[in-house]
């Protein structure tokens, strides 16, 4: 194949692989191979080609729409360029937008390509973050909003996050030396070793052990971004305790509970990516919760459980049966905590019948959407303290 078109496969390639893609030179010569046999007959059927070809997992798709958009479309990709580089005034009464979840991963691997072609020029610069370190900006930043260089370093400051501890007393008992309890029938045993001419004493102390832990996450194009990265909290915490659960769910339900158990993390998720068929589409948490309720309720909520349900819970229809199956799932466990990436808006306001069909049957309401809030999710499941989050509070501003 001649003309620039197999240059521009492979720069789009590169600019895939840089937005965390794991795109080979292999995958590049049989799209190229590809556009050669079959031609370019449209480009929905161009882009489902190139689809094909250079995703391998569900959850990059995303950032593949985002990337074909822009760099596809040229005229749209020099105005998003022009945009970027050029200071332009915006109006006072003008509302700020967020980019699309992936589209700084995309952009900063295509502005990234860009620059390896053309001759550095010295920059001019300034940061005006002078107060505010590099780790404090990526504790703050939103998970969708990240570029891949900085989800990557997330990854690395998750797998040293401090789990949470929240051990608690069984009613049976274990040997304890310094334990406040008198092991009569040890003591007894001692005794007869000697004769009873001796009695050497024995203590007990109540055993303690972790509760399990289940989430229930959502993973719909609309929470697709910010389930991969608590898939990676997910898969440090089961490697660190016992009886850690997980279920996903778009339009059906999934148990990845023995994906997460893979050693390394990317066989972990590749796993998950393979189990589940829905990934980034659409939900029915309602559907979803019932068939947990039913089928898997009474195998992983015992022994105290307590369940994080991670979903936006926007719930277009049935939040009557909505609402009747997360009171189902709170009466099943100890503790029911509702994390939401929605609550990363300061305008957030409980209004939807989805949302408000949840909320009065959750112990708490929590952010999570970037890594300072997973750590405060982490010190929340070692503690009861959670006035700061408590669901009657979103009720009553929305009443």
């Amino acid at each position: 194949m001649s003309g620039v078109l197999p240059e521009n496969i492979l720069y789009f390639a590169r600019a895939l692989r840089e937005a965390g893609l794991p795109v080979g030179p292999a995958s590049v010569i049989d799209t190229i191979a590809a556009v050669e046999a079959v031609g370019i007959s449209g480009r929905e059927d161009f882009k489902a080609m190139l689809h094909a070809l250079l995703v391998n997992k569900h959850e990059h798709t995303p950032i593949f729409d985002q990337a074909f958009e822009i760099f596809w479309r040229r005229r749209g990709f020099m105005d998003k360029l022009m945009a970027m580089l050029s200071p332009v005034a915006e109006p006072k009464n003008a509302k700020k937008q967020k980019a699309d979840a992936g589209a700084t991963r995309v952009a900063d691997a295509l502005l990234k390509q860009q620059e390896a072609r053309e001759k550095p020029a010295p920059s001019l610069d300034l940061d005006a973050r002078f107060t505010m370190s590099a780790t404090e900006i990526l504790q703050s930043k939103d998970f969708a909003q990240m570029s891949a260089a900085e989800i990557a370093r997330a990854k690395a400051a998750i797998a040293r996050m401090k789990m949470p501890n929240d051990a608690r007393p069984t009613r049976r008992f274990r040997p304890d030396a310094h334990g406040s309890l008198i092991d009569v029938r040890k003591t007894f045993r001692r005794s007869m070793k000697g004769g009873g001419a001796m009695i050497d004493l024995a203590y007990r102390a109540p055993a303690v052990k972790l509760p399990p832990i289940v989430a229930i996450c959502d993973i719909s194009g609309s929470m697709s971004d910010y389930t991969r990265l608590f898939l990676h909290f997910l898969h440090v915490l089961t490697a660190q305790r016992h009886r850690v659960h997980t279920f996903l769910f778009g339009t059906r339900l999934t148990n990845v509970t023995r994906a997460l158990r893979h050693r390394d993390i990317d066989d972990a998720l590749a796993a998950c990516a393979e189990g589940v068929k829905d990934w980034s589409g659409g939900t029915r948490i309602g559907p979803s919760l019932h068939l947990f309720n039913r089928q898997w309720s009474r195998r992983v909520l015992g022994g105290g459980a307590t369940v994080i349900l991670f979903t936006d819970g926007l719930e277009r229809e049935g939040a009557d049966e909505l609402a009747f199956e997360v009171e189902r799932l709170h009466n099943s466990c100890r503790r029911l905590i509702w994390v939401n990436p929605l609550l990363r808006f300061d305008g957030f306001s409980a209004k939807a019948q989805g949302i408000r069909a949840i909320l009065p049957f959750v112990d708490e309401f929590r952010p999570i959407h970037n890594l300072a809030s997973m750590a405060e999710l982490c010190n929340a499941l070692s503690t009861n303290e959670h006035r700061n989050f408590d669901p009657k509070l979103w009720l009553n501003r929305a009443a």
